[in-house]
């Protein structure tokens, strides 16, 4: 009997340890797991850093737009809503369907349902369908358009720097995204509870020497030389020779960063002033002196 009792209670500080263990030192992994289980989260994207010329105008800024993402196991009525949002966004219903009755726990829509119209945002918002979420997404614009397009290179859908400077400083210019966290249960039903709302964190802003005064004017000379003497390629650079700071810098050809996939690679990838070769001539010529002595 002392031997069975001596078990049981060796058995009975195990559990109470065991309990201790899970309930105060492993709380937090265990908690984080569970949430897991049934917290859901809706991205809020982050904006991304500006670039300022030195007198602090905006050459890289940023437009709010809207995205469409669904959470499958939310929509009750897959084919009427596949329907809906297929007329809405012009595409077809099997493409649509297949979004909405992904095994997934939160479906972006892409890519048609990325960056959307605020018209066709609000059809997509006055429908009020279950499942289908409207999220803020940033997109980059580019007020100069072809200004030092080159030297400011562009960023692709998702917000990533693709060329130049928006390349060079992307992990600078990149902010943290953010997101609404709501709670489901294993069906995906979304649960009463208070949703959590994580801000997001903007990228850092990036100022230049460039000055866009004298941007303007090279731009302006530049395209003047194109249209009187149609060359192949056409080259400015202003440089403050007592610093070396890069006041303004273009060439032609040029390109949209704001609609860059209308170019080829070749034609947004070729930064002239930085790679180019050029012959010094009558700018570079040899003094010599004689000492008579």
């Amino acid at each position: 009997m002392k031997i069975v009792l001596i078990v049981i209670i060796f058995l009975f500080i195990l559990i109470v340890a065991k309990v201790f263990y899970i309930q105060v030192i492993d709380y937090d992994k265990l908690n984080d797991y569970a949430s897991n289980l049934w917290s859901r989260n809706l991205p809020v994207k982050a904006d991304r850093g500006l670039i300022y010329d030195t007198n602090g105008e905006v050459l890289a800024d940023n437009i709010t737009t809207t995205s469409l993402v669904v959470i499958p196991n939310q929509i009750k009525d897959k084919e009427s809503t596949a329907k809906k949002l297929a007329e809405i966004l012009e595409v077809s219903y099997d493409d649509m369907y297949a979004h909405v009755s992904k095994q997934t726990s939160i479906e972006r829509v892409h890519p048609e349902g990325r960056r959307l119209s605020y018209e066709v945002a609000d059809k997509i918002r006055n429908l009020k369908l279950d499942g289908v979420y409207l999220v803020k997404e940033s997109q980059r614009y580019y007020p100069f358009d072809t200004y030092m397009s080159h030297t400011l290179g562009y960023v692709g859908i998702d917000n990533q720097g693709l060329s130049g400077l928006e390349l060079m400083y992307d992990k600078y210019l990149t902010g943290k995204d953010g997101a609404i966290k709501y709670f489901s249960d294993a069906k995906g039903n979304k649960l009463e509870l208070s949703e959590v709302y994580e801000e997001p964190q903007d990228g850092m802003n990036l100022t230049l020497t460039i000055n866009k005064d004298i941007q303007a004017s090279i731009e302006r000379e530049l395209d003047n030389a194109v249209t009187k003497y149609n060359p192949d390629r056409a080259i400015a650079l202003a440089m403050d020779p007592n610093s070396g700071e890069i006041l303004g810098i273009s060439a032609r050809p040029n390109f949209s960063p704001n609609n860059y996939q209308d170019y080829t690679t070749e034609e947004i990838n070729r930064n002239l002033p930085i790679w180019a070769t050029y012959e010094p001539g009558s700018t570079f010529n040899i003094v010599t002196a004689e000492n008579d002595t």
